[in-house]
């Protein structure tokens, strides 16, 4: 419980003073959505039927954060704001992990068994980001906003975009052949395509014009002598 609001204190900028402590344990969402969680996972673990379930959907009433208690979390585990965050029964959660609002670690749906992904020590997941299926996503990794993350993801690395893509890994950038910044809008592109058409065809036609004029010019066609008669 201590490692939990220490979390709390370490990442979250909005909790200090001594007064913090009091606010943290008695209006963070996130940090009452873990505890419920951690009771319920005991009873999970010890064949308790029925209660464990009960008390996930109460935590999810009250907290609008829904933590299967089959799943397995780490210690230092924070949620921040947390509402719409949904982790998955079989997902397992490092040490020192943090996931903001909206945040999903579930299923795709075709699987069975162990089917909602590993996250490593220290993760963290952006708003509105979906981690999808038994994928392992390794330690000191940073998952952007609205990201959905369907493959593993190789240590201290950073992933964006739909579906997710690591763009940086152990500091450095990872060159990619799809920038999102780069993809033009296709209209405009077809219409740069057609102008450049119009424009080649232009010259081609001037060239042609040039060509027949000088011709005329240069060869003119001799007349025919005159008869005297």
């Amino acid at each position: 419980m201590f490692r939990d609001v220490k979390a709390v204190f370490e990442r979250d900028p909005a909790a200090r003073g001594f007064w913090g402590v009091f606010e943290v344990v008695f209006t963070y969402a996130g940090l009452h959505a873990l505890w419920n969680y951690r009771v319920a996972h005991f009873l999970h673990r010890h064949g308790v039927p029925f209660i464990p379930r009960l008390l996930s959907q109460i935590g999810r009433f009250f907290t609008g954060i829904e933590i299967h208690p089959g799943a397995q979390i780490g210690r230092g585990f924070f949620i921040d704001h947390g509402m719409g965050v949904v982790i998955g029964e079989t997902t397992i959660v490092g040490d020192d992990c943090t996931l903001y609002q909206g945040v999903t670690l579930g299923g795709t749906g075709k699987e069975t068994g162990k089917r909602h992904p590993t996250l490593g020590n220290g993760v963290v997941v952006g708003a509105g980001a979906k981690v999808l299926g038994n994928i392992t996503i390794g330690n000191n990794v940073y998952i952007g906003a609205n990201a959905v993350v369907l493959k593993d993801v190789p240590d201290d690395s950073t992933v964006v975009g739909v579906p997710g893509r690591v763009v940086r890994q152990r500091g450095a950038r990872v060159a990619s052949a799809l920038e999102h910044t780069g993809i033009g809008d296709p209209i405009m592109l077809k219409l740069d395509a057609l102008q450049r058409d119009m424009a080649r065809f232009e010259q081609e036609l001037r060239a042609i014009q040039n060509r027949d004029s000088s011709g005329v010019s240069e060869n003119p066609e001799p007349e025919e002598p005159r008869s005297t008669q």
